[in-house]
């Protein structure tokens, strides 16, 4: 892991409900934010004591958030999805080293788990958070190459998933070749339900909302084009 990297990422921390609101509840207490509470503890505890501690897990069966969808045909609907943390940290950490920050944070807090800490411990941890801060006030003055040749390749994947993806239809899919339109088959195919389940596969992870390349009209026009064809076909 690395401790003195100024640029950051977005980290999706699956978690249920419960650990996420105990989250962030601690960190409002706290007055910082999630990223924060995971970090503090990153800084200071070993690493191998982490891997080793508790993790809480991914959100069971059945537990599941709404939020309210912004953009496209289906705005101000309801999206039923897994629960999470959305954390901006350095690149390099496991979800699941992060997840296990914040389990320790919270016990931390409760008075569930002590520790011993070095003053060398205190002293490194210190010196990291120093070497990070420069990065940081570094990197913002002078972005590296590294860092705009990233922003310039996800800017030209973005286009070439909107060169390549569908054309949102105006009125929705109400038809069986606006559905083979949607799901990327010929006017005349006639795929298996095998086939179009793959090809949905394919496509839902691309447009996705919650994808880097997602869209909420396409995503929802996927799911009636597959509706459609299995309607049709099955």
């Amino acid at each position: 892991m690395s401790a003195s990297s100024g640029v950051k990422q977005s980290y999706t921390i699956p978690c249920s409900s419960t650990f996420r609101d105990t989250v962030l509840q601690l960190a409002e207490r706290r007055g910082v934010n999630a990223a924060d509470l995971a970090r503090s503890v990153m800084l200071i505890v070993p690493e191998k004591t982490i891997e080793d501690y508790e993790d809480p897990g991914d959100p069971p069966k059945g537990d599941r958030e709404t939020i309210v969808l912004k953009s496209g045909p289906a705005e101000g609907r309801p999206w039923r999805r897994k629960p999470r943390l959305q954390l901006r940290l350095p690149p390099g950490f496991a979800v699941v080293t992060v997840r296990k920050a914040l389990k320790m944070a919270i016990d931390f807090d409760a008075g569930d788990v002590n520790m011993r800490v070095e003053k060398s411990d205190v002293l490194a941890a210190e010196r990291a958070a120093l070497e990070e801060a420069r990065a940081i006030k570094k990197r913002q003055a002078e972005p590296p190459v590294e860092l705009l040749q990233s922003r310039e390749e996800l800017e030209r994947l973005r286009q070439i998933v909107d060169n390549l993806a569908f054309d949102p239809l105006d009125r929705g899919v109400t038809t069986f070749n606006e559905a083979l339109h949607v799901m990327g088959f010929a006017p005349s195919a006639r795929p298996d339900m095998r086939t179009i389940r793959a090809k949905y596969r394919v496509l839902a992870a691309i447009h996705h909302p919650d994808s880097n390349y997602g869209s909420h009209q396409r995503m929802t026009q996927l799911n009636a084009a597959m509706d459609l064809l299995r309607k049709h076909i099955s």
